[in-house]
């Protein structure tokens, strides 16, 4: 019989990802942590990436989806099909450092009281290792959610240090906290984009913390599934998506005391998508979002407000606030 012995897991959405999929297998594999369990969860791909996985990779538990389901069931499916203490979700365009998982798996050890949720890595540019990709994400009133140290030096962020949310693109996370009885899984509602905002932001009603783990590098090529930073699909859903992770996640109360902000932001984003040539995508992703959080589905989601978690929606409106000052200062 052989024991499995690793402690974390780690899942890998992919979705044609031929011309990144082998780099950021074979990093896994020669890094120092061996002891770790792969699933790559395939949505459909046609450009021979999964034969790739299979021939190179026999050791990669394969799922493989007819169709593409998006992030968020992909690493649903992987998460479900783990068994180990930890999750660590990874995108496929992506080269980690040797001591990648260790560096993620330390954090959470030397969690005592186990009051945090999950660990962002480090994310340096692939193409210019001398800007930082992702060190932490941020959310603020304006409704604006946005990666901490963006195109800055790596150099600068060598401290641990709480961040609202886990960037899902290499982050690891507490298995047992991803059950029904806790934070939950993934929305499937997000499809993509914010959907890692999205459980982090229920992870701290729930009293958990996110950090951000300086010495987990890893190398981020970015929008590699999308083709590129800004386009119709992407601009949609996540214009869709920033309305309904409001709706979900604060109560009215807190809704209507952000409004004058998020009308601010909202405005901003739409005159932001129309010079950029994709107005109408973005208003339209906007309707999308209302109407999604007015449909049975997205009301089924909506995050039920108790009062023992009261000082934790304090604790996060003031971080609401506080991290406006920050969008000039990452």
């Amino acid at each position: 019989m052989v024991i499995n012995m690793a402690k974390s897991t780690i899942v890998i959405p992919n979705y044609n990802g031929i011309n990144y999929i082998e780099q950021c297998l074979e990093s896994i594999y020669t890094g120092t942590t061996t002891d770790v369990a792969v699933i790559v969860v395939d949505n459909a791909s046609n450009d021979g990436s999964v034969a790739l996985i299979e021939q190179k990779f026999p050791q990669v538990r394969l799922i493989r989806n007819s169709e593409n389901t998006g992030f968020s069931v992909a690493v649903n499916q992987g998460i479900e099909a783990s068994d180990t203490p930890y999750v660590i979700l990874l995108n496929n365009d992506t080269k980690v450092e040797k001591t990648f998982v260790r560096e993620l798996e330390r954090v959470l050890e030397s969690d005592q009281e186990k009051k945090i949720f999950s660990v962002s890595a480090k994310m340096v540019s692939l193409y210019d290792k001398s800007k930082t990709d992702d060190a932490g994400d941020f959310y603020c009133a304006l409704g604006w959610a946005f990666a901490r140290g963006k195109g800055k030096d790596p150099a600068l962020y060598q401290k641990n240090c709480n961040i609202f949310a886990a960037c899902a693109g290499a982050a690891i996370y507490r298995r047992a906290l991803l059950s029904p009885e806790q934070v939950g899984l993934f929305d499937k509602e997000h499809f993509a984009y914010f959907e890692d905002i999205d459980i982090g932001y229920r992870a701290r009603i729930c009293g958990y913390q996110n950090q951000f783990a300086p010495n987990a590098v890893v190398y981020h090529a970015g929008s590699a599934t999308s083709g590129s930073r800004y386009n119709e699909f992407k601009t949609k859903l996540a214009s869709r998506n920033s309305i309904y992770l409001i709706y979900k996640n604060m109560p009215l109360l807190q809704i209507l005391i952000n409004l004058p902000f998020l009308a601010v932001g909202f405005l901003v984003k739409t005159l932001f998508f129309a010079k950029k040539g994709f107005g109408k995508e973005y208003i339209a992703g906007l309707v999308n979002g209302v109407k999604l959080s007015r449909s049975l589905e997205g009301k089924s989601h909506k995050q039920k407000f108790r009062v023992r978690n009261m000082g934790n929606y304090i604790k996060i409106q003031l971080e609401l606030w506080g991290n406006l000052l920050r969008l000039f200062i990452r």
